[in-house]
């Protein structure tokens, strides 16, 4: 089992910048792409950015220039600038296995509000 842990988030201004953190934990040898995702309520939840084990990062194109996604071994961060109200959401951690279409681990959600 993997356990993700998600951190950073809060409040900000509008135009402002704030970056999330992903630990992994657990059987972190087993988990290859690691990304994040954001969910607003009574929305589907929407790809961010993501970054494989050794991968190049993979940023949603809708927020190419704005957000930008590392990764150090099992842990990731999402560095998110230029924020607008638009962005106000939870994010979500993920990760899966390698050859997994879908992410079997879940962070419990990093909360985000930029304020107009």
């Amino acid at each position: 089992q993997v356990q993700l842990v998600e951190s950073g988030g809060g409040f900000v201004q509008f135009g402002g910048s704030l970056s999330l953190s992903c630990v992994a934990s657990g059987d972190v040898s087993t988990i290859n792409a690691m990304g994040w995702y954001r969910q607003a309520p009574g929305k589907k939840r929407d790809y961010v950015a993501a970054i494989a084990r050794g991968g190049v990062p993979n940023v949603a194109e809708h927020l190419w220039g704005r957000f930008t996604i590392a990764r150090d071994k099992s842990n990731i961060t999402l560095q998110m600038t230029s924020l607008t109200p638009e962005d106000s959401t939870v994010y979500y951690c993920a990760a899966k296995r390698p050859g997994s279409k879908t992410n079997e681990y879940w962070g419990q959600g990093a909360q985000v509000t930029v304020s107009s």
